[in-house]
C-alpha cells in the first residue's frame, strides 16, 4: 500500500517588520509547530495602506533585517511578493500571488494578531481571502473574540484557529523608540538585527526611517 502524501503547508507571516523581533519569530515558530507547518513564509509589506510611506523604512532595510532574523531556522524563508509590487499591499493581493505561485494544492495558513483578525470583515475582498487560505490568529491568553467574528468564518464554511502564544511584550514602535532614546534592545530583537539597525544608523531620528539602503 502507497503512503498517502498530505498537501504542502505554507504558513504566511506579514508585516511591516520594522523592525523584525522576537515576538514574531517566537509567533512563527509555535503555529509552525502546531499546525504541522512545512515552511513558514516571512512577507514583508510594501506601502501598508493603512500607513503613510513616509512612517515606514525602506522596503530594503526591512526585508534584508527579515532575513537576517530568519537565517538560522530551516523552516523560515523570506518572500519579496509585497515588496516588489507596486502600490499598497493588501492582504488579498499577498494571497492571490502566492496562490497563484503554490497552486491549489498547497495549504496556505496566514498568521495575524487577535487585534487585526477582529476587523477582517472590513478588509478588501474579505470573502475571498477565506477561499484563498486558512487564518490563525496568535491571542494572549485569556482573550476572547466577538460571537460575530467567529460567526462570520462559519457563514463562510471556515473556522477560525486561534493559538495561544507565550505573552511577550515586544513592538516594533517600542523598539523604534529605544533605539532613539539610545537605549538597549538587546533581548528583544536577533543580534544581527541589532547590529543591522546599528550599522544602518536607523530610527534615530525622524529622517533615518526612510533612508536608502547601504
Amino acid at each position: 500500500m502507497s503512503k498517502q502524501v498530505r498537501p504542502l503547508r505554507i504558513a504566511i507571516m506579514g508585516g511591516t517588520f520594522d523592525p523584525v523581533h522576537y515576538g514574531h519569530l517566537v509567533t512563527a515558530e509555535a503555529v509552525r509547530g502546531e499546525f504541522a507547518i512545512d515552511h513558514v513564509l516571512f512577507v514583508p509589506s510594501g506601502v501598508p495602506p493603512h500607513k503613510d510611506p513616509g512612517q515606514v523604512s525602506d522596503a530594503e532595510h526591512r526585508y534584508l533585517m527579515t532575513v537576517f532574523a530568519t537565517l538560522t531556522n530551516p523552516y523560515f524563508e523570506v518572500s519579496r511578493v509585497d515588496i516588489d509590487r507596486e502600490g499598497q499591499t493588501y492582504t488579498i493581493d499577498t494571497l492571490r500571488a502566492l496562490r497563484r505561485l503554490y497552486g491549489d494544492e498547497t495549504e496556505l495558513f496566514f498568521i495575524t494578531g487577535a487585534d487585526a483578525i477582529a476587523e477582517i470583515m472590513s478588509w478588501k475582498d474579505a470573502e475571498e481571502l477565506l477561499k484563498l487560505s486558512e487564518f490563525v490568529a496568535a491571542t494572549r491568553p485569556g482573550y476572547q473574540f466577538e460571537p460575530e467574528l467567529e460567526e462570520w468564518f462559519a457563514s463562510q464554511g471556515k473556522r477560525l484557529h486561534t493559538l495561544q502564544v507565550p505573552a511577550m511584550a515586544i513592538s516594533s514602535t517600542d523598539i523604534r523608540k529605544r533605539v532613539r532614546s539610545r537605549k538597549s534592545i538587546r533581548y528583544l530583537v536577533p543580534e544581527t538585527v541589532e547590529y543591522y539597525i546599528h550599522k544602518n544608523h536607523l530610527y534615530l531620528d525622524a529622517h533615518s526611517k526612510s533612508g536608502g539602503c547601504e
